[in-house]
């Protein structure tokens, strides 16, 4: 689940005309990374929403911005796994 999850943010962030060549799983999100503002990181955080059913509490973007790729992608697999009882 987590590499379809790491496939999938990194389509995204490409889609939205992020430089991705360079992206491994300890670039930040943030800044001095894939460098995503508030508005890109909502954008990221809604299309990962719709695409696996799941849903960001509004206090957690700056806790996003500070994640690596690597982080993001694992808590969004473990959610996703925890909401379907699947098993990764």
């Amino acid at each position: 689940m987590r590499d379809e999850v790491r496939t999938f943010v990194i389509a995204q962030l490409a889609d939205m005309n992020y430089d991705v060549d360079d992206i491994d799983d300890d670039t930040t999100l943030g800044p001095s990374g894939v460098d995503l503002e508030s508005l890109a990181l909502a954008d990221l955080s809604v299309r990962v929403e719709d695409r696996y059913g799941l849903k960001f509490a509004d206090d957690e973007s700056e806790k996003l911005a500070l994640m690596t790729v690597g982080e993001f992608t694992t808590m969004v697999a473990d959610r996703v796994v925890g909401a379907t009882g699947d098993r990764p």
